[in-house]
């Protein structure tokens, strides 16, 4: 396994990530000690790819969308006066 100083792999990370994306893997040193180590990533640990519209048909968006609760909304910030007349 290759040794490659901070300096070297800040200048070149593109090019390490390549070798990494390939399978390769470096050790990353300070003063010529080792501090880290830029491996590849496992299959389990790759992020998932997104399958966009897998729940399609499954849900209905309410025809008052974009009104629903307006009501009880605009209470909350600007209350209502009238709901506490009698306290």
């Amino acid at each position: 396994m290759e040794t490659v100083n901070i300096h070297e792999a800040k200048t070149h990370l593109s090019r390490l990530m390549e070798k990494v994306s390939k399978g390769e893997s470096f050790i990353i040193a300070k003063a010529g000690k080792p501090i880290g180590k830029l491996v590849p990533l496992d299959e389990a640990d790759a992020p998932k790819k997104r399958r966009i519209g897998f729940m399609k048909g499954m849900f209905k968006t309410p025809d008052d969308f974009d009104t629903m609760m307006a009501e009880e909304i605009e209470e909350m910030f600007y209350g209502n006066p009238d709901k506490f007349k009698d306290r």
